[in-house]
């Protein structure tokens, strides 16, 4: 009687052997992980542009209620405009998180944005009458709650990115890190002193 068992080759069972240990030292090597926390840092980037988009979208309405103003500081009003101009024309996408140099003109442009907002807000104190409106009242809660966001999303983004890059920089993982093509991502820095801090206006 003929036996039909396959004929097992020195090749076939290198092969095997080959193909059996990628399974075993592949998840162990961070393969699947360093997609998975690149995935985390994308959703937690698509969070930080969403909050800024939500700020820059609230600026040219602050800044016609404040055009109304009478005598108001125009140097300050037009720092916030240049501020808003600079990062409303910049491309932002997923491919800037690949681009430490692109990444830091991003932040750059966001920080000078949060500084302009903070001095526009603290001019503010001066003038009772704008902040008395109701138009104003909106917008400057509208913002002050934004700017919270802005900071929760960074937080957010932040830790997603510290957890990838271990996984990219550390043993065995950053075999796996390697394999997929992955590389470290950019991350904030500390925020310069006075954006940390919301803009708030006293009614």
């Amino acid at each position: 009687m003929v036996s039909l068992a396959p004929v097992k080759t020195p090749r076939f069972v290198a092969l095997t052997t080959l193909l059996g240990l990628g399974a075993l030292v592949l998840p162990a090597c961070g393969f699947n992980a360093v997609v998975e926390l690149d995935q985390d840092v994308l959703a937690a980037w698509a969070e930080v542009e969403n909050q800024y988009q939500r700020r820059s979208d609230l600026v040219p309405n602050l800044v016609e209620v404040v055009k109304g103003a009478a005598d108001f500081e125009q140097e300050t009003l037009q720092g916030v405009v240049t501020a808003r101009s600079q990062v409303a024309g910049m491309k932002i996408d997923k491919s800037v998180l690949d681009d430490p140099q692109a990444f830091e003109r991003f932040e750059k442009a966001q920080n000078q944005l949060s500084g302009a907002l903070s001095r526009l807000m603290v001019v503010m104190e001066r003038y009772p009458d704008l902040k008395a409106t109701q138009a104003f009242r909106d917008l400057a809660v509208q913002l002050e709650g934004t700017e919270n966001r802005v900071a929760v999303a960074r937080r957010r983004y932040i830790e997603a990115v510290s957890a990838y890059n271990k996984i990219v920089l550390t043993f065995p993982s950053m075999i796996g890190a390697k394999i997929r093509g992955k590389d470290v991502r950019p991350t904030f820095k500390a925020i310069t002193e006075g954006a940390e801090v919301a803009p708030k206006v006293n009614f």
